[in-house]
């Protein structure tokens, strides 16, 4: 089995939609971290998995710099977040995204 691991780092603003009171559902940044975990048992004809500039260019191109309110189709939390990058990258099978230090959430595919 090959793996893979891309950490990609982002500005982004969210406001969530929550129903109960809370400072987060004002308009706010973060410097995100979103780690991709990628595994194949075969290589394409490059000897890759996918290219690391693939997995820059589904992620960071349409977030970055970015109100993820207008990017996600759901209520742009770290675990939807998470969720919405493992489904637009193919091999994927976890992200971790952490929206400011000691706040991770991961999204990873049941095998």
């Amino acid at each position: 089995m090959y793996y893979l691991k891309k950490t990609i780092e982002i500005a982004g603003a969210h406001r969530l939609e929550l129903d109960y009171p809370s400072k987060c559902t004002a308009l706010h940044g973060h410097n995100w971290t979103i780690t991709i975990h990628c595994k194949s048992e075969q290589l394409d004809s490059n000897g890759m998995i996918i290219d690391f500039s693939e997995i820059k260019r589904l992620i960071a191109d349409p977030l970055d710099h970015k109100v993820l309110n207008d990017v996600l189709p759901c209520n742009p939390t770290a675990e939807n977040l998470a969720r919405w990058c493992q489904e637009r990258i193919p091999f994927c099978y976890r992200v971790d995204v952490q929206e400011s230090n000691g706040n991770m959430a991961s999204y990873e595919v049941e095998q």
